[in-house]
C-alpha cells in the first residue's frame, strides 16, 4: 500500500489557516484587532521557527471559536473557505494530490490546525482522511480547548499511529510519502520512507538538502 501524507499550511496552502482565520475575523468585526493582530502575528513568527509549544499554540487559535456552536459558525466557515482559502491554494498543490488519488494511494491531511478549520480544505482536495487537532465541544458548542493529543510535531506521528491502527493497517508495510514545508513536521518527515519539503521554512530547507530529500515548490 501507498501511502500518502500532506500538511496543509505552507504545503498545499500558500498560506497558514489559523492565521488567515484570525485575519478574517478581525476583518468582520468578530476579534478585536488591537487585542489579536500583534498576538497573531507572534504566534505564526514563533510557529514558524519551531520555538512554540504545542498546546499554547492549540490554544491561542482553538480559543478563537468558544462560545459558539459548529452550526452557528458554519456561515463564516464557508465564507473563509471561499474568499480566503481557495484563492490560496494553487493548480499546482491540486495537480500533486490528484496525481496521488489517481494512483490509489491512500491520500491523508495531517495538519496541526483544527478540524474545523481544515474539513471544507480536505473536501476542496477531494480528500477522504483528515487528522487534524481536534477542538473540544461541550453541550454544543466549542469550549476553546482541545481534545486528544494535539496533532503537532511528534503528535503527528502519534495520531497517524493511532489512526491507522483503528484501521488495521500497519505503518511499517506501507511504502509511506509525506509533504512538508516546515521545521515542526521534521519527527513525521524522519518516520516516512520517502519525505519530501515543499517550499522549506529556513530550518527544514538545509536539513531536506543535507539529507538528499526531494525539495519543490508549488508556489
Amino acid at each position: 500500500m501507498r501511502l500518502t501524507l500532506f500538511d496543509l499550511d505552507h504545503t498545499l496552502l500558500n498560506g497558514d489557516s489559523d492565521v488567515l482565520w484570525c485575519d478574517f475575523l478581525i476583518a468582520k468585526g468578530v476579534l478585536d484587532p488591537q487585542h489579536f493582530a500583534a498576538r497573531n502575528a507572534d504566534i505564526e513568527s514563533r510557529y514558524q521557527a519551531g520555538t512554540i509549544g504545542p498546546q499554547e499554540f492549540a490554544d491561542f487559535y482553538v480559543g478563537t471559536l468558544a462560545g459558539r456552536s459548529p452550526q452557528e459558525w458554519e456561515p463564516l466557515r464557508q465564507a473563509f473557505m471561499a474568499n480566503w482559502i481557495a484563492p490560496r491554494i494553487t493548480p499546482a498543490a491540486i495537480a500533486l494530490v490528484d496525481k496521488h488519488l489517481e494512483a490509489g494511494d491512500l491520500v491523508v491531511m495531517t495538519t496541526a490546525t483544527n478540524r474545523f478549520l481544515t474539513e471544507l480544505t480536505a473536501i476542496y482536495f477531494d480528500i477522504e482522511h483528515l487528522i487534524a487537532t481536534e477542538p473540544e465541544l461541550q453541550d454544543g458548542r466549542f469550549t476553546g480547548r482541545t481534545s486528544g493529543t494535539l496533532n503537532m510535531r511528534e503528535g503527528k506521528v502519534t495520531r497517524l499511529q493511532d489512526w491507522m491502527k483503528a484501521r488495521g493497517l500497519r505503518f511499517q508495510d506501507c511504502q509511506s510519502t509525506a509533504y512538508s514545508d516546515s521545521i515542526n513536521d521534521l519527527p513525521l518527515l524522519e518516520t516516512v520512507k520517502h519525505p519530501v519539503a515543499v517550499d522549506p521554512d529556513a530550518r527544514l530547507g538545509p536539513i531536506a538538502r543535507s539529507r538528499g530529500w526531494p525539495v519543490l515548490s508549488l508556489r
